[in-house]
């Protein structure tokens, strides 16, 4: 009797543990699935047990994507450039924080003030890959890091939707990634034209400074229809003048440059012979704000590239109309076009 007594004793005990070790498997599983798991552009995986609520973000194409999807509330610390350069003025309606100058700005792409940074106690960092010394300052306190490098239009893509996963924003990030492809995939049925323009880029380094076949600026080309005159696979390169008078492009579009507009190429003695000189077909990206390639408002500069290109294909195209309707979807609100 003693003996049977033991061994149904030692059963129970035995279930007793058993279960126990289930329901702690089962709470570990619940956890898992719970928690959030991207990978940055460094190859790293980022875990966060929660979507994040403080994030200092150092990168204004990465801001521009927090505002987009509504996470702006999140945002403890900013990029210094937002209250100097030319995206100030809209970012200041999108945020009063920003309007009144109170949001903190412990750092830029060039540096970082990891004690300011600490000091505003952030779940989540948002910089770009390359500031390596920074990272490992700052994934040395504990914070984690997501780092940011973007050479591609599906590059932009996939930091939306990592983005939307780290503020518990997928749906929105969905949403946002669907309009834009819609709105290219538009583009794209229009511009299906057999003699392709081609097109110089200028960025406003110089008349010298191009893009080649491997840049988002390559992808913006094409994407408007056109071919880039410039064949090298390299994402930002400095040619010759004779290069230049070589590929002869059709159309030379600049990068915004505050200091230079369309007619200081135009009126340049050594360009007359260019197809697009002489045709007076030089046009200049507006404002950052609006045509950011590394945000999903590169969509605008395809647009708007593809208008200047083909204009008879694109005579319905209300580029002011265009803007305006971008903004609204992207940001949920609108923001004076001028």
């Amino acid at each position: 009797m003693k003996i049977k007594n033991s061994i149904s004793f030692c059963l129970i005990i035995t279930y007793c543990l058993i279960s126990i070790s289930c329901r702690q498997s089962a709470q570990t599983d619940d956890m898992s699935a719970t928690s959030i798991k991207v990978t940055d552009f460094r190859g790293k995986e980022i875990h966060l047990a929660k979507p994040a609520t403080r994030i200092v973000c150092l990168i204004e194409s990465a801001l521009s994507g927090l505002y987009m999807l509504n996470a702006e509330s999140r945002v403890v610390g900013v990029p210094s450039s937002i209250y100097n350069e030319s995206t100030a003025t809209q970012y200041a309606i999108l945020d009063e924080r920003i309007k009144n100058k109170k949001l903190p700005a412990p750092g830029n792409w060039d540096f970082v003030s990891l004690e300011n940074l600490v000091a505003l106690k952030p779940d989540l960092v948002i910089i770009w890959s390359s500031q390596q010394e920074s990272i490992e300052a700052i994934e040395e306190k504990g914070i984690p890091v997501y780092g940011v490098f973007l050479k591609s239009f599906s590059d932009v893509y996939k930091e939306i939707n990592d983005l939307g996963k780290l503020t518990g924003t997928t749906e929105r990030a969905d949403s946002l990634i669907n309009y834009t492809k819609s709105e290219i995939s538009i583009i794209n049925s229009q511009s299906s034209i057999a003699n392709k323009k081609t097109v110089y880029f200028i960025w406003s380094q110089g008349l010298l400074e191009t893009s080649g076949t491997t840049s988002t600026v390559n992808e913006l080309i094409e994407l408007a229809g056109a071919k880039n005159v410039c064949r090298q696979p390299q994402e930002h390169i400095v040619v010759n003048m004779e290069n230049l008078l070589q590929w002869n492009p059709d159309l030379m579009l600049m990068w915004y440059n505050a200091s230079k507009n369309a007619n200081d190429y135009l009126t340049m003695p050594e360009l007359q012979y260019i197809n697009a000189i002489k045709n007076k077909q030089v046009y200049e990206l507006p404002s950052v704000f609006w045509c950011d390639l590394w945000t999903l408002k590169y969509q605008y500069a395809v647009k708007l590239l593809a208008k200047n290109c083909y204009p008879v294909a694109f005579a319905n195209l209300n580029l002011d109309l265009e803007k305006q309707k971008m903004v609204k979807a992207l940001y949920g609100k609108n923001v004076p076009i001028n």
